[in-house]
């Protein structure tokens, strides 16, 4: 199916709906959920991101939907859901809005607000996701010129007001930069300065959801940039405590995409949130770990250069963010880039991936040691000798192991 590309906007878009109209039209039989349109009462639209998401070109698989019905969303939703095997899922009851999950489709539906579309339109987050198409009259009502503003790559509100009903909405618009690479209203960052701190009234849960999204973004420098220039988080947490760093500046030429899609979202992260706001928003115990080590090395980065790292701190290191070390290499000059990468990849490197000659139980045999701090210490000690090249066998390791137990162990009076 041909969708509407991007370059297409520029020549058609402000003169001809026609192009939208049928586009869109070809979608819903494309992506085969057309067959819900005669369960929809008169006077319904299908309203925000497909729409957005259509004219750019950017629809694909997993299609989520957004309708407007004049009222009971509630019945109509169940209806559909029970007609069609769909999973059926309440999301506000008071604001009368639904969720119907298919296989690849995730439907909306909620009940009209306003006296008419027009106004709900333009209450709604930014112009882009306030364009709604007419099931019934075949038509596009764009009151707040979204499809212009889309053709302009811009984000744009009508009223203060709007980020105030929702205050998530904030920092919906940086997930918008990040994921389209639009640019922001002056008017829309004006009111962002002024309504930042009412993110504190948004539930974690929210809170985090988005920000998962924007650090997944193909433009994620650009929104973590602008995130910390507006202090979008002060009301969380201290700035002086971040790692920031001149996202312009970086060079990610060295890593793959797909290295970039697994490590990229840690780094941005650590630019924007430390680990004690990250648990009061709710994210992951092994997304706060790795903050945790992240921050814990770029603070010793502060305070002397990677070449300065002694044999020590730099074993620490590659142990301790082996998994990820993708991370951290980005914070690295880009310098270091090629060769840290090319070793991380080497899963034979023994330096960059840690490990040990002999097993635990076997040094206890061995040396007849027990367990305790003196064999994790004995061990670790071991496997620095093996990463830094200065341990070849079996035997070496027994041998080295006995010498460093005469000069480590406790002395006995």
């Amino acid at each position: 199916m041909h969708i509407i590309k991007k370059e297409k906007l520029k020549n058609h878009i402000l003169i001809d709906h026609t192009l939208i109209i049928n586009e869109i039209e070809k979608s819903l039989k494309f992506y085969n959920w057309d067959f819900i349109i005669s369960y929809l009462p008169p006077g319904s639209y299908l309203v925000g991101g497909y729409i957005r998401d259509l004219i750019l070109g950017r629809l694909n698989s997993e299609i989520d939907v957004d309708i407007v019905v004049p009222k009971n969303a509630i019945e109509i939703g169940k209806k559909i859901a029970e007609k069609f095997e769909g999973k059926f899922i309440i999301l506000d009851e008071g604001r009368n809005v639904v969720r119907i999950i298919f296989k690849h489709i995730k439907i909306d539906i909620a009940s009209q607000i306003s006296p008419s579309i027009e106004i709900d339109l333009l209450s709604r987050d930014f112009s882009i996701n306030a364009i709604a198409f007419s099931f019934e009259e075949k038509s596009l009502i764009d009151p707040s010129k979204g499809i212009n503003d889309i053709q302009f790559s811009l984000l744009r509100t009508n009223s203060k007001k709007n980020l105030l009903d929702d205050p998530l909405r904030i920092l919906r618009c940086f997930r918008f930069v990040s994921e389209l690479n639009f640019n922001v209203d002056l008017n829309l960052i004006n009111f962002i300065k002024t309504c930042k701190n009412q993110l504190r009234l948004v539930a974690n849960e929210r809170i985090n959801y988005e920000i998962q999204q924007i650090i997944k973004g193909e433009n994620a420098p650009q929104a973590i940039k602008l995130i910390n220039k507006f202090k979008i988080f002060e009301f969380i947490q201290s700035e002086k405590d971040l790692i920031i760093i001149d996202l312009e500046k970086t060079n990610f030429a060295e890593f793959s995409n797909n290295e970039k899609k697994k490590f990229l979202p840690l780094f941005f992260l650590v630019q924007i949130l430390d680990e004690f706001s990250l648990t009061n928003l709710k994210f992951s115990k092994s997304d706060i770990s790795k903050i945790k080590l992240l921050r814990k090395w770029n603070l010793l980065l502060k305070v002397k250069t990677i070449d300065a790292f002694n044999e020590r701190e730099r074993f620490d290191l590659q142990k301790e963010l082996e998994t990820f070390l993708p991370s951290f290499i980005m914070f690295l000059p880009e310098i270091f880039h090629k060769d840290w990468i090319f070793r991380w990849r080497d899963k034979d490197d023994k330096l960059f991936h840690p490990s040990n000659l002999i097993k635990g139980n076997v040094v206890k045999q061995y040396l007849k040691i027990q367990d305790g701090p003196i064999l994790g210490k004995l061990i670790n000690y071991l496997s620095r000798e093996l990463a830094f090249n200065r341990l070849d066998n079996f035997d070496e390791a027994i041998y080295k192991g006995k010498q460093w137990i005469k000069q480590n162990a406790p002395k006995c009076d």
